[in-house]
């Protein structure tokens, strides 16, 4: 695919995608969306000696402000449903992406930016980030994930409040709230993102990939998280970086995993 609104940035493994519509603050429009879904879906996977991806935004006033709104006004019900499947299909790829997925939030996250994030593994926000859930404002609910994701991170009194007054929040409440796992001066979310991804790249592949599927069944109505954690286990405990994991841990040196 011919990435338009897209910017796809290889350094040692580690990917940035830079959401490149810094004139309309970021905004989800449908091509960015369709964008999104190759490149989680079909892109990725494929590339070889990946480590893990930074998702951001181009520019320093928004991570992703929202969503294209003038898309939506021609919807019906109908129509506004299949949107949101849509999204939702996108914003699953991402969460069970078998690498880590970090979000570098510089600047607004709202509505399906807000939503964008949550679908990452972690987060890590400007001082400036501001996340909100703010389209009861337009007479709409989150289509993306949002009213499901904000409880996971922060709990249903706040998410409660938060999605059905439109209020914002900071970066330091997003942190203190558990929605963001790091708060960093403006210009560094991007270093300490890749920081993060270095740190996970040095475990055992696998098992990050089984970390990643695990957590997410914990929360997915058709899967149990018990049963999904001992198969899991099952399928780290018979690969070859199990057995080098083990090994270096016992004569005390870095262990080399190759993924298998």
């Amino acid at each position: 695919m011919n990435y338009e609104n897209l910017l796809i940035r290889d350094n040692e493994g580690i990917i940035t995608v830079t959401i490149n519509r810094e004139g309309s603050l970021n905004a989800l429009n449908s091509r960015t969306m369709l964008e999104l879904r190759h490149f989680f879906g079909e892109d990725a996977p494929r590339r070889s000696g990946l480590r893990g991806i930074i998702l951001t935004g181009a520019g320093e006033k928004a991570f992703v402000a929202g969503a294209d709104i003038k898309e939506f006004l021609a919807l019906d019900a109908a129509q506004g449903q299949a949107m949101a499947q849509r999204g939702h299909d996108i914003f699953f790829s991402i969460e069970r992406f078998p690498k880590p997925v970090v979000a570098a939030i510089n600047g607004f996250a709202l509505g399906g930016g807000c939503e964008l994030a949550m679908a990452c593994h972690l987060r890590v926000a400007t001082e400036n980030a501001r996340f909100g859930q703010p389209e009861v404002n337009l007479g709409l609910i989150p289509g993306y994930g949002g009213t499901q994701r904000l409880i996971q991170y922060i709990g249903k009194s706040k998410a409660v409040e938060l999605l059905m007054t439109a209020d914002m929040i900071g970066a330091e409440e997003a942190y203190r709230l558990g929605l963001v796992n790091y708060v960093v001066p403006p210009g560094e979310e991007a270093e300490k993102a890749a920081e993060l991804i270095r740190k996970i790249a040095s475990k055992g592949p696998v098992a990050i990939a089984r970390i990643i599927e695990t957590v997410n069944a914990y929360f997915q109505y058709d899967k149990d998280g018990f049963a999904t954690e001992v198969r899991a286990f099952g399928d780290a405990a018979g690969t070859e970086d199990f057995r080098e994991g083990a090994t270096a841990f016992i004569e005390k040196r870095k262990p080399d995993f190759k993924g298998r």
